[in-house]
């Protein structure tokens, strides 16, 4: 409760000093559902990461409100016939915010720091770079060992963003603690678990789109204690409103809701074989995770966490995603089968499971009723609130045997289910490997044709729904609540809070 009351005191405060004096500077206090991991885009892993650095770090590609790709830093790009060379020309006059020029060297610094740096997630994404070369000083030449479809969609995110070589170098792995790179904002404050402060860059290639001064990022955790902050007044925007909470944004005629369906899925991740924590009938044998599915309903989930405003599925992508399997529909609760199943695979008595659960009330709820559904079959699960960041943690430790996670999603289907289906993959801390499945994952990565890619990724999902580790169970919906102050924002389905255009009257 301490902590909730010094959380209004602070956001009021923040909008005290906002308005106050005379040369006062426009300051945008967003709510954030967590606070973000380490600020540097080639060891960063959070949604709410991205979030900040949308504000922070420009990338060489965007996606817009139909997901098609445009350029950002980058001002075109051409592929060779065969496929194996990406040409990209570079905006000119950009400056990092140190002063720097960015030009085809910062730019061949960057991509190589995210292919070499020790614990890049980023070296995954950017695995079929096999050069990056220096045409001119604003053109760069990609030579890829194999063609890969998804890789300008890979650009559009944190494998994208440029960093200051400067910086980089000066700061070696501390970057993150004062991350200097070249979008519309600077980075000037984070106190962990408290806020976040940017500042407007006067140099940004684009100023005369940005049009607030400062943006201050509040990390909530409480989603009531964020919405009772926008209802007062002591935050201008709001990202993951409760779906329970939708009807009293829309009812508030100084608030409005902006949604779009994510990109990106929550699921169930169970651990197969990453440490002792592993050694459980439902890593051992595909029978009692099947049996496990065939106790959830996912309807009913939605109905009761989210009033049925998300998106229920059983895959990586959304049921509208041109990449969606129709023919692997959502399975219906069976309990049943789910019970014949169990026996089959020779369990008998209740089965106890550890599920760890990051800390916040949408996904605690989620949890309970999960809880409580499986119980019917015999499934004892044993809720572990975690905070978010250890939990990431516990999770890469292998110190879990069920983890309730979700992934914000990509553009491209690849980036959705490359890093957590693929034998040894970064992002895979459960410790899944066929052979098989890494071999359609290539395959799909070397054909632009979706048609053809589409045809492999059927034959991944029929063999990992089936007996792969992550349990897909619904798409959210971005929900983005703001105040009638903030003017021109729009939400794109990767959920990014971009603020290029934004207003604050």
């Amino acid at each position: 409760m301490i902590k909730t009351i010094r959380r209004l005191a602070l956001a009021a405060a923040f909008s005290g000093l906002a308005l106050s004096g005379a040369a006062a500077q426009s300051n945008l206090r967003i709510g954030l559902a967590e606070d973000p991991d380490v600020l540097d885009p080639s060891l960063a892993r959070t949604y709410v990461g991205r979030i900040v650095f949308s504000s922070i770090c420009d990338k060489l590609f965007d996606i817009d409100e139909k997901l098609a790709i445009v350029p950002q830093l980058a001002l075109s790009h051409e592929t060779s016939a065969d496929g194996l060379t990406v040409t990209i020309k570079l905006r000119p006059g950009v400056k990092f915010h140190d002063g720097e020029a960015f030009d085809a060297a910062a730019a061949k610094y960057s991509l190589e720091r995210h292919l070499n740096m020790k614990g890049s997630f980023r070296k995954p994404e950017l695995a079929s770079v096999e050069a990056v070369e220096i045409a001119d000083p604003l053109t760069l030449k990609l030579k890829l060992k194999a063609p890969f479809s998804p890789l300008l969609a890979q650009l559009t995110d944190r494998a994208g963003m440029m960093v200051s070589p400067k910086a980089a170098e000066a700061a070696g792995d501390k970057f993150g603690l004062k991350p200097v790179c070249a979008g519309p904002y600077k980075f000037v404050e984070r106190i962990q678990q408290d806020r976040i402060v940017v500042e407007k860059f006067a140099d940004y290639w684009n100023k005369d789109q940005i049009f607030i001064d400062k943006i201050t990022y509040l990390p909530i955790v409480d989603s009531t204690v964020r919405l009772a902050n926008l209802r007062s007044g002591g935050l201008d925007m709001i990202e993951r409103v409760l779906a329970t909470d939708i009807k009293t944004v829309r009812e508030n005629p100084k608030l409005k809701l902006i949604t779009a369906v994510e990109l990106g899925y929550q699921g169930l991740t169970i651990n197969l074989s990453n440490g002792p924590k592993a050694n459980t009938p439902l890593a051992k044998d595909a029978r009692v995770r099947e049996a496990f599915e065939l106790s959830m309903d996912r309807e009913a989930l939605n109905q009761v966490v989210f009033n049925g405003e998300f998106v229920v599925g059983n895959q990586w992508i959304a049921p509208t995603n041109f990449y969606y399997q129709q023919s692997l529909p959502v399975p219906k609760r069976d309990i049943a089968k789910a019970k014949a199943l169990l026996k089959e695979a020779g369990v008998t008595g209740r089965m106890s499971l550890d599920l760890m659960v990051p800390n916040n009330p949408e996904t605690r709820q989620v949890a309970e009723v999960l809880q409580s559904m499986v119980a019917e079959t015999g499934f004892d699960l044993k809720l572990r609130v975690t905070e978010f960041a250890t939990s990431l943690k516990q999770a890469e430790d292998g110190d879990y045997q069920l983890y309730l996670i979700g992934w914000s999603g990509r553009s491209d289907p690849d980036g959705n289910s490359y890093v957590f289906q693929t034998c040894g993959a970064p992002q895979n801390n459960s410790g899944y490997c066929d052979k098989d499945v890494d071999e359609w994952h290539k395959q799909a990565r070397i054909h632009s044709d979706p048609a053809e890619r589409k045809k492999f990724y059927e034959n991944i999902a029929k063999r990992y729904l089936a007996q792969g580790s992550i349990k897909y169970l619904y798409h959210r919906r971005v929900l983005v609540a703001l105040t009638d102050k903030v003017e021109g924002y729009k939400q794109l389905p990767d959920g990014l809070i971009r603020v290029v255009g934004v207003k604050l009257k």
